[in-house]
């Protein structure tokens, strides 16, 4: 199986995916947008795309051209039956190709905060728990894109996660950070550490405990076996 990367900056990898996937036996690729000469993968090679965060708004095409070849991509691999995971950036590109509106959140969202499930009993979306405290990082959300269901939401931000069909996931929050990745985020984006309600400080983010990463971590786990299982893609 091959599973391929959509990364927008070095500093946010896919932090605890990668050895998960490759534990599982995937072959893994990416696109390093942040590169020059960047190629984009033939849909049918791919069996699962992952698209990470990044700084930037999907709003920006001005600024990063490519970012309009990459929601058409994420649009063709989600026609193609494809399963596709978001995280952060990544879900307001998936929102942004089904046709949501991407936009401003009232408020940034950085830090260690609650998220709270809201997936109906009986129906074939994936569920979070009722509350688990999930790493943060966001400025901007998103409209529900047409036909999707929302997963999670939380305080600061009503649309936190979302699903589409069986094969699409897009999630607001961090699940993959590990303690590199977030002294990576906290060190190349310290300036959005304005302080507010929902904004803590890098001590507070990496007072973090093991069982707190060991948490998010798991329940990665468990949004890529969901997707992977549904689609016969974990032989």
């Amino acid at each position: 199986m091959r599973s391929h990367i959509f990364q927008h900056v070095p500093f946010e990898g896919p932090g605890s995916i990668e050895p998960w996937l490759r534990a599982a036996g995937h072959h893994v690729t990416r696109t390093p947008f942040y590169t020059d000469g960047t190629t984009l993968p033939d849909v049918p090679d791919i069996d699962l795309l992952i698209v990470m965060g990044g700084p930037m708004s999907v709003n920006d095409e001005q600024q990063f051209p490519w970012l309009v070849a990459e929601k058409a991509f994420i649009r063709r691999t989600i026609d193609a039956g494809k399963p596709v995971l978001g995280i952060c950036l990544g879900a307001q590109l998936i929102a942004s190709a089904m046709g949501a509106r991407v936009y401003p959140n009232p408020t940034r969202e950085i830090g260690w905060f609650p998220i709270h499930g809201c997936t109906a009993p009986g129906t074939n979306n994936f569920s979070f728990p009722s509350s688990v405290d999930v790493f943060h990082w966001h400025g901007e959300t998103f409209d529900l894109p047409p036909g999707a269901t929302p997963l999670a939401s939380s305080a600061a931000c009503q649309l936190q996660a979302f699903q589409l069909g069986t094969s699409v996931i897009g999630l607001q929050f961090h699940l993959e950070t590990t303690p590199a990745s977030a002294r990576d985020i906290v060190t190349h984006c310290s300036a959005e550490l304005i302080p507010g309600d929902h904004v803590q400080d890098a001590a507070t983010i990496l007072s973090a405990t093991p069982e707190q990463y060991r948490t998010i971590n798991h329940l990665m786990d468990t949004v890529l076996a969901f997707l992977l299982d549904t689609h016969g893609c974990n032989a």
